[in-house]
């Protein structure tokens, strides 16, 4: 593309972080904090447009696509047209390109990603891995610029703004968002059609490694605790968002994080403290005060404040190419009906199902006040990044566990003792209590007993947890109340599985018992 840059203009080739700072304010971007750290606005958009996301539809890649309301079809006319003039737009101005990679090892693809902000890039420098070799051409490119807008009548797009991935073209193209996620994401899409084509497993989930090398997955929705969870002091941090899974065991798709960092505390999260209040760290939309300090308890601006910073700026993080093969799978959700235990132990089928399901609950604010929870499912914990059906990635899992003896547990990390109003969170350090012990114990003497509806394991003793805040059943004080609510989960998970149209058996068999 640098050929389409006039004579007039510039392309930034892999600026350095100080480099990125100064484009960064000279351009009126941002602004340096007494932290260090790079605050900016992302603008209108503070979180992704995911109806405003589409995918090419072409001959190579059509058949594959789970096409639907996350993968939306454009025709390959209206993408050419669109990318046309994009490109037009970019070759009239200042420009920075990012050489970079997603992946490791065998399965890294590498990127050229073209932005018009400069901490764009420099987001990118901090989330994306370096190239591990100078290259000319691509295997796919990405472009992002937030002014340039389309043309819904002309264009076919939903609005102004949009995210078309064209795999044919192997080139995502970005418009009328500054939401830098809008960018990591397109990536996450791009790697999770392209790996399942070399039975690779690709995975929304952080992990983690032990003293020993034991790796463990968590899968979870936003605000159920992947991120805080798995940055735990005593194991290493592998990543906290994107992995593969292949024969020869886990590898981190980036080279940083992206973490949400509303409410962030000192005390709670150290680790991630302090390395989003330092020099090359990325805020976006964070409240500041005139002093330059940051206040991660304003969500004036949204509740999605994000950070993006490097891995290495975690102490105990680990780098490699390939980590062992997961010992554990946590599946992690927010039950703000209170139903689920603290852990259950799924078994391979359970496993896939609960996969396909993605749940967490989340509270929602009606216009009365009232605060009641509502249930939200996302195939895989990731929907919207998922180019092929459910089906393909829980195969995928079911044969990697089943292989490798990966255990997998459900954690709840919402309420317990009632649901919303009258049972109280299980609090971070009695889940990292469950989750360690989980990685890590010895459960050769847990005790379990069968839930006669969802039909996972309930522990009857797990380390030092209280027996009576383990089982919802003995939580709760009202029984009767207990079971009914019970049956009403259980009757969303089945009445949104009906959405997904599997007919596996295997997995059909791991969904609740109504």
């Amino acid at each position: 593309m640098q050929t389409f840059i006039k004579s007039e203009n510039k392309v930034f080739i892999n600026l350095s972080a100080g480099e990125l700072y100064e484009h960064a304010v000279r351009n009126g971007e941002g602004r340096i904090l007494s932290t260090g750290a790079l605050a900016v606005n992302t603008g209108f958009h503070t979180a992704r447009a995911a109806k405003d996301k589409f995918i090419v539809r072409e001959h190579s890649s059509e058949k594959n696509i789970w096409w639907g309301e996350n993968n939306k079809p454009i025709e390959e006319s209206k993408f050419d047209s669109l990318y046309a003039r994009l490109r037009e737009y970019m070759s009239a101005r200042d420009v920075y390109l990012r050489k970079c990679s997603v992946g490791a090892g065998e399965h890294a693809i590498n990127l050229n990603v073209w932005t018009e902000y400069a901490w764009h890039s420099l987001f990118v420098k901090n989330l994306f891995r370096n190239a591990s070799k100078d290259f000319n051409n691509p295997d796919f490119t990405i472009i992002s610029a937030p002014g340039f807008k389309a043309d819904p009548f002309f264009d076919g797009t939903r609005s102004e703004t949009f995210i078309i991935i064209n795999f044919a073209k192997r080139v995502a193209i970005i418009g009328g968002s500054g939401y830098a996620g809008e960018i990591k994401k397109t990536a996450f899409s791009v790697m999770n059609y392209l790996l399942p084509l070399k039975k690779v497993f690709p995975m929304h989930c952080s992990a983690n490694a032990g003293k020993d090398g034991d790796t463990a997955l968590f899968f979870g929705l936003s605000g159920t605790g992947k991120t805080t969870l798995s940055s735990d002091p005593q194991r290493g941090l592998i990543g906290d968002d994107e992995h593969g899974w292949d024969d020869k065991g886990i590898f981190n798709f980036e080279g940083g994080c992206y973490a949400k960092v509303i409410n962030l505390s000192r005390q709670a999260e150290p680790q991630i403290y302090a390395a989003v209040n330092r020099f090359g760290c990325v805020l976006e939309n964070v409240v500041f005060d005139k002093n330059g300090l940051p206040d991660f308890n304003d969500g004036s601006r949204t509740e999605n404040t994000r950070a993006g910073y490097p891995l290495d700026f975690i102490d105990n993080a680990v780098f490699g190419d390939t980590f062992g093969h997961p010992k554990n799978i946590l599946m992690l959700t927010y039950d703000a009906f209170g139903v689920l235990p603290p852990v259950s132990k799924l078994n391979y089928n359970q496993a896939m199902y609960h996969f396909v399901s993605g749940y967490t609950a989340k509270v929602a604010n009606t216009e009365i006040g009232i605060k009641e929870p509502k249930a939200t499912f996302s195939a895989c914990f990731g929907a919207p990044f998922m180019s092929w059906h459910p089906t393909v990635y829980a195969q995928l899992l079911s044969e990697k566990m089943q292989k490798h003896k990966t255990e997998c547990w459900l954690i709840n990390t919402g309420l317990c003792g009632g649901p919303y109003g009258i049972g109280k969170r299980i609090s971070i350090k009695d889940t990292r209590a469950i989750v360690n012990f989980a990685v890590s114990g010895d459960k050769s003497s847990v005790k379990y007993e069968k839930d006669p509806v969802f039909g996972f394991e309930i522990p009857l003793n797990f380390g030092g947890a209280d027996p009576a805040v383990l089982n919802p059943s003995i939580a709760w004080t009202d029984k009767k109340a207990y079971e009914s609510k019970k049956k009403e989960l259980a009757s969303m998970f089945a009445e949104n599985f009906k959405k997904l149209s599997i007919k596996d058996q295997g997995i059909i068999s791991g969904g609740p018992s109504l």
